[in-house]
């Protein structure tokens, strides 16, 4: 009996075959027996429809990071990102515009306000 309630609230319905937990919340809600967890999760795990379908992914091989061309000379090649969110200052400023060479490491901070438009960054960086 308790084998045909686990397989009717785990079969049954529009959306059917739920994982271990919601079946077990769905049986839970509704009865209760000893040692129900492990009849749930036993019959979730031997289900056959759940094993072909759920396939559970793996992550086959290393990941290999894109190679970057090494700079030759400083400021040939720059990152720049902004930090946001920042309290507003005396004059207006709530975001530090951050440049940064990958030649030398050498880094700018600039301060810049949230609404500055794609012209105005610009300005700040050729400055």
């Amino acid at each position: 009996m308790r084998k045909h309630l686990i397989r009717k609230l785990h079969n049954g319905g529009l959306s059917s075959h739920f994982s271990v937990d919601k079946t077990k919340a769905l049986v839970e809600g509704r009865y209760s027996w000893p040692r129900m967890a492990k009849d749930v999760r036993k019959w979730v795990e031997h289900c056959i429809i759940c094993q072909h379908e759920k396939v559970k992914s793996q992550n086959t091989g290393l990941y290999m990071p894109l190679p970057l061309p090494i700079p030759e000379a400083p400021w040939e090649d720059i990152n720049f990102d902004f930090v946001l969110g920042l309290p507003r200052t005396q004059r207006g400023n709530d975001s530090i515009f951050v440049i940064v060479d990958r030649f030398s490491k050498m880094s700018h901070f600039i301060p810049c306000k949230k609404t500055n438009d794609a012209t105005s960054i610009v300005v700040l960086l050729l400055i």
